[in-house]
C-alpha cells in the first residue's frame, strides 16, 4: 500500500475512528484503526470495540498502491497532531509501516490487517431518513437519563420507537426519564424492529459527534433486533444494542394530573442553579413553593447555609409544594433554548412531576422526600 494523505483529512477520521478504539483489550490489535485505501470504494477509516464500531470515509487521498494497513492509534494520532505538513505519505514494506513529511519521517511496526474484524457497513435497502440535528437533538434529550451503572443492562442505553412516520428515544435510570419523538420518514417500509430496541449510550456518543451538519439526512436502521447501523454523510456507525427488556415506561406517567404550570426554561434553570448552591450531599433538595404569581425555591443545608430565589411564574391556582434533587431538572433544562416554553404536571410532593415542551419532549422525575 502507498497513499499520499492529506494530513487535516486523515485527521478529522481519526479523531472521529479513534473514540471508539479500547485502551485495553484481549485481542491487540483493537488498540489500532484500520486503513483502506482503494481506487474505486475510496478512503475509509475503521475502529471497533467489537461492541460499537465506525467506518469513516477519509477525504484527499491519492492513492499510488492500493491495499490496508493498520495503524497503531497512539503514534499515528501523534504524528498527525504535531506535523506541520500538508500531506504525509503512507507505505507499506515487508516489515513496516513508513509516514513521511517533508521534515520527518517514521518507521512504525506492521501487523497483519488481515487480522482486524471487520466492520460492518450500511447495507440496508429499507430503513428510517432523519435529518442530523433533530437526531442529535433526541440523543442529548435523552441520554443524560440512563444508568450505566445498574444491574439492568437495558438502562445503560436509550431505547428507540420507530413507526411510519415518527422516531423516538427513551431514557431513563429509574429516578427520572426523559422522551422525546420527531419526524423521520420510513424509506421502503423497513420491518417493525422486534422486542425493545436499547443503543448503549457509547454508540449514542459517537453517533451524535459524527452529526456535523444539522441540515443532512440520516439513515437508521435495526438490523434484526441485534444491531444498529446509522449512516451520516461521511461515516458508518454499527453497534450491538444492549441485551435485556427495557422496563415499561408508560406505567410512569400519572394518570391524571391536577395543575398544570407554564414555565421558561432559561429563568427558570438559573433559578434552580442559584437555589442549589447552598444544597450539599446531605442535603440536596431544593424546596419548589408554586403560588399565585410566583414560584419561591429554597435550600437549606447544616454548616452551608440557606437559599431562596423568587421566580415570576404565569399561574393562578392552587398552592403546591414539591422537592426536587436540583441535578435532575438541570439536566434536563440545560438541553433547552433559554426561551424554551414547558408546562409542568404536578399532583403532590409525592407523586411525579411532568415536564413537557412544545416540541414533543418529555421529561418525568420523581420528588424528594424530606422529613419534617
Amino acid at each position: 500500500m502507498r497513499a499520499l494523505c492529506n494530513r487535516e483529512g486523515l485527521l478529522t477520521a481519526f479523531t472521529m475512528v479513534s473514540g471508539v478504539v479500547p485502551a485495553r483489550s484481549p485481542k491487540p490489535i483493537l488498540q489500532n484503526v484500520k486503513l483502506v485505501v482503494d481506487a474505486d470504494e475510496g478512503s475509509v477509516l475503521m475502529g471497533t470495540d467489537l461492541e460499537v464500531g465506525i467506518r469513516h470515509r477519509v477525504l484527499g487521498v491519492k492513492i499510488e498502491e492500493p491495499g490496508s494497513v493498520i495503524l497503531p492509534t497512539t503514534r499515528i494520532g501523534s504524528i498527525l497532531r504535531t506535523a506541520g505538513d500538508e500531506e504525509l505519505m503512507l507505505e507499506t514494506t515487508d516489515e513496516h509501516l513508513l509516514v513521511k513529511g517533508r521534515h520527518a519521517s517514521f518507521k512504525l511496526p506492521l501487523e497483519d490487517p488481515s487480522l482486524y474484524p471487520e466492520v460492518p457497513d450500511f447495507a440496508a435497502t429499507s430503513y428510517h431518513v432523519i435529518s442530523a440535528g433533530n437526531l442529535k437533538k433526541l440523543i442529548r434529550r435523552t441520554v443524560f437519563a440512563t444508568d450505566l451503572d445498574s444491574a439492568r443492562y437495558a438502562l445503560g442505553g436509550v431505547l428507540v420507537e420507530l413507526t411510519a412516520e415518527n422516531l423516538s428515544m427513551v431514557g431513563t435510570d429509574g429516578r427520572r426519564l426523559a422522551k422525546m419523538i420527531t419526524t423521520a420518514e420510513a424509506e421502503n417500509d423497513p420491518p417493525a424492529p422486534s422486542g425493545t430496541p436499547v443503543i448503549p449510550v457509547k454508540a449514542l456518543k459517537l453517533i451524535e459527534r459524527n452529526l456535523v451538519d444539522d441540515d443532512l439526512l440520516v439513515h437508521l436502521t435495526i438490523q434484526s433486533g441485534t444491531a444498529v447501523l446509522v449512516r451520516t454523510e461521511s461515516a458508518v456507525i454499527y453497534s450491538r444494542l444492549v441485551e435485556g427488556r427495557f422496563p415499561r415506561y408508560q406505567d410512569v406517567f400519572p394518570a391524571t394530573v391536577e395543575i398544570k404550570i407554564p414555565l421558561v426554561a432559561g429563568p427558570l434553570r438559573l433559578a434552580v442553579e442559584q437555589a442549589s448552591i447552598v444544597t450539599s450531599d446531605e442535603s440536596r433538595g431544593v424546596d419548589f413553593q408554586f403560588g399565585a404569581g410566583s414560584l419561591t425555591l429554597s435550600s437549606q443545608a447544616a454548616d452551608v447555609g440557606s437559599s431562596q430565589v423568587d421566580l415570576p411564574i404565569d399561574y393562578d391556582g392552587k398552592p403546591v409544594e414539591i422537592t426536587f434533587d436540583p441535578r435532575y431538572l438541570l439536566d434536563a433544562l440545560k438541553t433547552l433554548d433559554d426561551g424554551a416554553e414547558l408546562t409542568a404536571e404536578l399532583i403532590d410532593a409525592k407523586n411525579a412531576a411532568v415536564f413537557r415542551t412544545k416540541d414533543q419532549y418529555t421529561y418525568v422525575v420523581m420528588p424528594l422526600t424530606r422529613e419534617r
